[in-house]
């Protein structure tokens, strides 16, 4: 049997680099990514003996994932109204000013036309087209209708395609 520090390890080993990215995509900053990967690790390993596998243990953890990098973003909405700042502007400030973002001038105005997107609309683009995640799989981390989810991302495609000038339907991988 394997003591919860081999389970956490073991976690930690297995996601850490898909977790980042997820993270890194919603949040637009390489600091920001990284100080919430650790406390989304702090809070498995808080919960790990809680865990009664009623989801898949992957879909446990990325909800936990999903949900702090909620929660965070929730916090700098906050903080924006008090700066009487938008949102949608520090996202995109943060785009521009990510010195870890390696990325083309396409890329970049791709990155800031998905930070414009409503909240879930973001979440749902994000883990559908860049973590490619089944729908079935974003419904169990999120709690969302497969059939809702489906709207929210194309929606989402559709308002990108509108930031970047595309037709309908060109925006591909």
């Amino acid at each position: 049997m394997q003591t919860k520090e081999e389970i956490f390890n073991s976690i930690v080993r297995e996601n850490s680099e898909k977790l980042y990215w997820h993270v890194r995509r919603m949040v637009n900053s390489h600091e920001d990514a990284d100080d919430l990967l650790q406390d989304i690790f702090l809070k498995v390993w808080t919960a790990l003996p809680s865990y009664r596998g009623e989801a898949q243990f992957g879909t446990w953890v990325w909800r936990i994932a999903t949900n702090e990098t909620l929660n965070f973003l929730r916090r700098e909405k906050v903080r924006a109204a008090i700066r009487l700042s938008s949102i949608d502007a520090e996202m995109e400030r943060r785009i521009m000013a990510d010195p870890f973002f390696d990325g083309t001038a396409a890329e970049r105005e791709f990155a800031k036309a998905v930070a414009r997107l409503p909240e879930k609309q973001r979440q749902v683009f994000i883990m559908r087209w860049w973590d490619e995640l089944p729908y079935e799989e974003i419904s169990a981390i999120t709690g969302t209708t497969v059939g809702a989810l489906k709207a929210s991302y194309h929606l989402a495609r559709e308002k990108v395609e509108a930031a970047l000038n595309l037709k309908a339907g060109e925006l591909s991988k």
